[in-house]
């Protein structure tokens, strides 16, 4: 022990320890006062796990620096003398600061039923109202508070000088060997996975509680994700200029076609009553299958290389829109607009956004009033962006990841295979008995490196791990998917949506490059007609239109389409986010936003853009669906009523 005493990373650990001991103490209380609510979790103990390694990230990510200072404490008095004043210093205040954090949790879970987050910020824009409010509201967790830190601040104090006592430096050679090695267990320990992407909130999501996962990190830690995401978040409609909200809000509703006698009486909502156009005796399940990066230009039916036989032949079987556009470039972004009707931002994505997480509205919501069974199975992590995170708070029972497949025939760098991935779906559906399900399947063979089994079909490229190949595996999966569906009983009941989250690789030289935002999508149903569906229609039209045909009247603020219900002569119209630049297509016509410039018109004639003469109307029209979507978020209009 004497020895451990002297050595330079000695405070560093005694801090560490001390800090672990205080965090997983203020868990323990959360618990205990949460307690009917921990009650109805398998395993209460998840909550600590999890709280242990958010612990370990946030310690390795605030304390790095102090760290890698201590290790290099030189021979030099005064250099000596500076480092540890500085890192003392570090320790105790950074040690005060995170603990008073967990102290103005409860009052904060009390309002607002989670960890602190983007809000704790926006209060401290009207700091007088927020103090005064809460001494009238919460006058003795002042009182606790201030003896807490005074007591910490006293202790530490005395523990500070303790653990500095001994401490000695380590000479040269010694230091300079054991920087890197220290560097590499610090990032290591932030990032806390060897997977594609450090741990993040979502990889604490594990039950439909919010609160719940939230305990399973520590406050600090929400404070400082939410503040990383703020630059994101608050990325500002103002970069598209100004519109005035009743304006803006009246432009896109009457964009959506329907009467206004459906609309609730917020002028600044889109809240409306939805009424389905088919009526049904029986509720329908519903499986939605989301393709990884199945871009246009890789079918054949709609010109592409021609690797999607299976997709092709099924889309003569259903209602096939071969003039549909995904709404972005990233998975999230295809997410947010087939499940949540939610249109683009220059913001990120709704799955990552603090506002969103919960009663935002999904398809899984609409379905659970109507007691469906809901739920996501993806093939890979379910944390990736969030998913699992949001899924759960917003209406999805139950979320199936990589690590629920015990015995997958395939697993690759981003997870088990596609058929895999559809072999679960059928135990799910024969499993599900007469309770009508909701399905999410979002698949993942056709990503980077290409990686899928061999000897399933013939390749289309020599090399095998080429994207040609991986997108006519995912094809050969799906083609098998619904070839043992139709020999199963609940085929006859069962409504399935078949789209792409984005295309693959978007690139190309325009502000938007619109051809590489062409998507196939398909409905098949009981009743659904083989037809093309040839008009403009956008990733957001999806959820009404498929409510529509399985019968389900609802209400949501969603602003996409119902198509079975669109006038004769409507051209259609799409949205793409591309980068911060925004692109409304009317008919052929395109008006695309960048920001802090004026607005810009083209027509879209052979896959390219040719510049045109703005006109005013139809710049208000794409003004306002560019502004509408995180003055939506911001203002908290698209959440439950």
């Amino acid at each position: 022990m004497t020895a451990l005493t002297h050595f330079p990373l000695f405070p560093f650990l005694s801090y560490s320890l001390l800090l672990l001991a205080l965090l997983t103490t203020s868990r323990l209380l959360l618990m205990l006062w949460k307690r009917k609510r921990v009650a109805t979790l398998d395993n209460a103990l998840k909550i600590l796990g999890y709280g242990l390694r958010f612990d370990v990230i946030s310690i390795c990510y605030l304390w790095m620096l102090p760290a890698l200072l201590l290790i290099l404490l030189p021979q030099t008095a005064w250099l000596n003398n500076a480092i540890v004043y500085f890192t003392g210093g570090w320790f105790f205040i950074s040690t005060i600061l995170i603990v008073f954090m967990e102290i103005s949790t409860p009052a904060f879970i009390d309002q607002f039923d989670t960890r602190p987050n983007r809000l704790f910020f926006e209060y401290l824009e009207t700091p007088v109202e927020v103090i005064k409010t809460s001494v009238m509201e919460y006058p003795w967790h002042f009182v606790v508070a201030a003896i807490v830190l005074g007591l910490l601040g006293y202790f530490l104090a005395g523990f500070h000088e303790t653990i500095y006592a001994n401490v000695t430096p380590l000479v040269w050679w010694l230091r300079l060997l054991l920087l890197p090695l220290l560097f590499l267990l610090l990032v290591m320990g932030a990032r806390s996975s060897f997977d594609h992407r450090p741990a993040n909130a979502s990889n604490a999501a594990f039950s439909n509680d919010q609160l719940l996962n939230k305990l399973g990190l520590n406050s600090t830690f929400t404070l400082l994700d939410a503040a990383a995401s703020l630059r994101n978040e608050e990325t500002d409609n103002r970069a598209y200029g100004q519109m005035a909200p009743e304006k803006m809000v009246a432009v896109v509703r009457d964009n959506m076609l329907i009467d206004k006698k459906r609309f609730v009486e917020d002028p600044l909502s889109t809240w409306h009553q939805q009424l389905a156009t088919a009526k049904k005796k029986k509720p329908p399940n519903l499986v939605i299958i989301l393709e990884e990066s199945l871009g246009a230009g890789f079918s054949g039916k709609l010109g592409g290389v021609g690797v999607t036989p299976e997709l092709d032949k099924l889309a003569q079987q259903g209602m096939w829109f071969s003039n549909l556009y995904a709404i972005g470039t990233r998975s999230a972004r295809g997410i947010e607009a087939v499940v949540s009707g939610f249109p683009p931002s220059p913001s990120r994505s709704v799955l990552k956004l603090g506002l969103a997480q919960q009663h935002f509205p999904t398809i899984a919501s609409i379905l659970k009033q109507q007691d469906y069974d809901t739920q996501f199975i993806y093939g890979g992590e379910s944390h990736f962006d969030n998913m699992a995170g949001f899924f759960l708070a917003n209406g999805f029972d139950r979320v199936t990841d990589e690590g629920d497949f015990s015995n997958p025939s395939f697993r690759g760098t981003w997870g088990v295979s596609d058929e895999d991935l559809f072999d679960r779906v059928h135990q799910e559906m024969d499993a599900a008995g007469d309770k009508p399900q909701f399905i999410l399947a979002f698949t993942s063979s056709n990503h980077s490196p290409f990686q899928f089994p061999d000897g399933k079909f013939e390749l289309h490229d020599k090399q095998k791990a080429t994207v040609n190949n991986a997108v006519k595996y995912a094809d050969y999966a799906l083609g098998q998917f619904f070839a043992k569906a139709r020999e199963k009983a609940w085929w006859d009941n069962t409504y399935f949506l078949v789209v792409a989250d984005h295309d693959t690789r978007v690139f190309g030289a325009s502000l938007v490059p619109v051809n590489k935002f062409h998507i196939p999508a398909l409905i098949l149903g009981p009743d659904i007609e083989a037809q093309e569906y040839d008009r403009l229609a956008s990733q957001i039209d999806l959820a009404p239109t498929v409510l529509s045909l399985m019968g389900i009247s609802s209400s949501h603020p969603m602003i996409g389409h119902d198509v079975t219900q669109l006038p004769a002569d409507f051209a259609g119209r799409a949205m793409m986010q591309y980068e911060d630049n925004h692109a409304w297509m009317q008919g052929n016509d395109v008006v695309v936003h960048v920001p802090e410039k004026e607005p810009k018109q083209f027509v879209y004639r052979d896959r390219e853009l040719e510049e045109a003469t703005l006109q005013d109307e139809l710049c208000e029209v794409a003004k306002a669906h560019a502004l509408w979507p995180m003055f939506a978020y911001r203002q908290k209009k698209y959440l439950s009523q």
